[in-house]
């Protein structure tokens, strides 16, 4: 067995305070800056009260107050030590506590042990009391009420309490990992190769600090961007090649150029030409001969680059760890892996995680590309997390979610205290680089960490990495003037009101425009390729389209710049009355704009701008299989389709956000631009005036 969960056992003085399953857990600060207006920093019990508040452990009151003076109860002191040791309480005691059950508790909660033999300078301690007052007296955790006195039946105040607990946090043998990792993280970078240098930069930097971090990517390394559309991701692999990554997984889009002539043929030659292992526990890739001789079923200790492994071993600094891979069931409905099926996550990462157990690897790192709030009915982190023991480090990806810092799971399905969990992402398109250092004591069990996203924005870009970069960037600034072979007779306008609370003028921000009846249509399309459901009408957020596309012929990279955020499709299952509200929203702030505006494909909306703000709708008919206009019915259900940013509640859609918490929206992960590009290409001729769709009935 992998390791084992920490537990205390505390002296019959407190057996009224069980305790169950702990294992230290220091956690990062929650909060910038903490203070009390009745605790001041000339306070010897200062830096104790505001670091133990700022990871949570204690509280202070609503009036912004500490009270340090009060007496504190064992059962509250036993409420910290819970939030510091990570442990469960299951019975507390409203009994003051004493200085002497102190000691002993603290003694034993903390593993403190006496370091001499040499007498305490205490003449009021009795032999009961006297080796657990030792150990906090020789760690420097009390040094007595007086130089012979140690006060054992005093009581303890809230503030002494913060004090003892602090210091005997600082010097415990747990909170001293045996080993620390440092880990660099990336995920959902999607071609954006005119990042990579950047992110290059990033990583120089880090290495320089820690030239044992391992690099490691969660998957959807290409796809999204003209740079994939020219080198089929080439380009992004000569960059992950230049950074020495150390292993990556495989995303959803990795897949989609499975429905070309040459099918999966583009990312096999991605594997062989990569200097570093993938990693992948539950795809089976025995069904294309394609991969033949590239994927072995076992997990290795000396992996080839330009191979897939089930998992590896990599040695740093003399300590095994071990990591695996896992992606989305879902990528087999979103995107085009051919004849490769998906296996069941969660039986294969526990078989995954037996095996390194079995090669006596204890430190186990999982690059997920399930997502982290995923539909939990077919995978995500927090379900894997919480499933699956003997995981100790999550690098997620696939749902785009930024956290900031690592999140910890501690408690396994059913509510249980369990070894920590760490879950990792850092956002999207090479935004951010993810850092974590995590510490792990004898067993494999974490007992520190700390994480961050270093931002790169802003960041300097490394000098070789911009040499490489400027051959791409010439050959996609070309293709981006390429014609689609599409004119347009008008403006395909994106207006926007000129100044500042007039009301008057059209914007794609408040008004149908023809340019968001045409990404809408393409988007009703595409859905309705993708899955048998009846899509009854598409929708697009008018702060989500972001240039105008000039008369005459249509470049690709105008088409790019309309949509550049590298928004993918989704389908969601809702509601008449969700939708009734969602139009309610996208209607609230007329006349004035609202990113939220809804444009829409496949149905007509009708609303009354005199009416109070959520009073507005009037009806709403979607164009059904006969041709005919039907109204919403609230109580029904509909497929709809939007873009990804959208169905996961952006632009206060609340509604839409409850749908994707609830697991019924599917990220289709087509990219919204090529999406209208195929669309444009496929008509006989653009429009050159609105329709109708959204109509305010007051100014008829």
């Amino acid at each position: 067995m992998k390791k084992k969960t920490m537990s205390k056992v505390f002296n019959a003085t407190l057996a009224t305070s069980v305790v169950v399953g702990s294992g230290l857990l220091v956690t990062p600060a929650q909060a910038e800056s903490i203070s009390f207006t009745d605790v001041k920093e000339d306070s010897i019990y200062y830096q104790a009260i505001i670091e133990l508040a700022k990871i949570g452990a204690i509280e202070g009151s609503s009036d912004s107050t500490f009270k340090p003076g009060d007496s504190i109860t064992r059962g509250q002191v036993t409420e910290i030590l819970s939030k510091v040791l990570n442990f469960q309480t299951v019975e507390t005691s409203n009994e003051p506590i004493t200085r002497a059950e102190m000691a002993s508790l603290l003694a034993n909660a903390f593993y403190l042990t006496t370091s001499n033999t040499e007498e305490l300078p205490f003449k009021d301690v009795d032999s009961d009391d006297a080796e657990a007052i030792k150990s906090l007296y020789d760690n420097g955790v009390t040094t007595g009420t007086s130089n012979t006195t140690y006060s054992p039946d005093g009581t303890v105040t809230r503030e002494q309490a913060a004090l003892f607990i602090y210091r005997a946090l600082n010097v415990s043998p747990q909170t001293k990992a045996a080993f620390e990792l440092k880990i660099m993280h990336s995920n959902d970078t999607h071609s954006r190769v005119e990042q990579a240098a950047k992110r290059a930069q990033a990583v120089k930097d880090v290495r320089a600090k820690n030239p044992d971090a391992l690099l490691l990517d969660a998957g959807d390394m290409t796809t999204g961007t003209l740079y994939y559309n020219l080198f089929n991701g080439q380009a992004d692999l000569e960059f992950f090649n230049y950074m020495k990554y150390d292993a990556v997984t495989f995303g959803n889009h990795e897949f989609d150029a499975g429905s070309s002539d040459t099918g999966l043929q583009t990312l096999v030659d991605y594997i062989k030409g990569a200097d570093f292992p993938f990693v992948s526990s539950n795809i089976d890739f025995t069904q294309d001969e394609k991969f033949t001789g590239l994927f072995s079923d076992l997990i290795s200790s000396e992996p080839e680059n330009g191979k897939i492994y089930n998992g590896i071993v990599k040695e740093v600094n003399g300590e095994k760890v071990g990591i695996f891979g896992l992606t989305t069931a879902e990528t087999a409905d979103i995107s085009s892996p051919g004849a490769l099926t998906f296996e069941n996550y969660l039986e294969e990462a526990e078989k995954a995680v037996k095996a390194f157990e079995g090669l006596g690897v204890n430190k186990i790192i999982v690059l997920s590309h399930l997502g982290y709030d995923d539909n939990p009915a077919i995978d995500n982190d927090q379900e894997l997390a919480k499933r699956i023991n003997g995981i100790d480090v999550i690098v997620g990806g696939h749902s785009h979610t930024k956290l900031d810092a690592p999140v910890a799971i501690t408690t396994d399905e059913n509510g249980e205290a369990k070894d920590t969990t760490l879950i990792v992402q850092a956002y999207q398109h090479s935004d951010f680089l993810g850092t974590l250092d995590v510490g792990f004591d004898e067993n494999g069990v974490v007992v520190d960490y700390n994480g961050k996203l270093i931002a790169l924005g802003d960041y300097a870009e490394d000098p070789k990495a911009l040499e490489i970069l400027k051959p791409y960037q010439e050959e996609v600034k070309a293709f981006g003037d390429t014609e689609l072979g599409v004119s347009t007779e008008v403006e395909l306008s994106n207006p926007r009101v000129s100044d500042e609370g007039n009301t008057e003028e059209l914007s794609v921000r408040k008004n149908e425009t023809i340019l968001g009846n045409l990404i809408t249509d393409g988007m009703l399309a595409k859905a309705k390729q993708y899955t048998e459901k009846e899509v009854i009408m598409a929708l697009q957020n008018g702060g989500g389209i972001r240039a105008a596309i000039d008369a005459g012929p249509i470049t690709v990279g105008e088409v790019n710049t309309v949509l550049p955020f590298g928004n993918t499709l989704a389908i969601m299952d809702v509601t008449g009355a969700e939708l009734k509200a969602a139009f309610e929203h996208s209607l609230g702030q007329y006349p004035s704009e609202n990113g939220g505006f809804l444009h829409v494909a496949g149905a007509k909306v009708e609303f009354d701008s005199t009416k109070p703000a959520g009073e507005r709708v009037v009806s709403i008919a979607y164009l059904d299989a006969s041709g005919n206009y039907v109204e919403l019915e609230d109580s029904k259900t509909y497929t709809v389709a939007t873009n990804a940013f959208t169905a996961k509640g952006g632009d206060g859609f609340t509604m839409f956000g409850k749908a994707y918490e609830e697991g019924r929206v599917t990220d289709l992960g087509l990219s919204d631009w090529e999406n209208l590009s195929e669309h444009l290409q496929s008509l006989e001729a653009l429009p050159t005036e609105t329709e109708g769709r959204i109509v305010d009935i007051s100014v008829e």
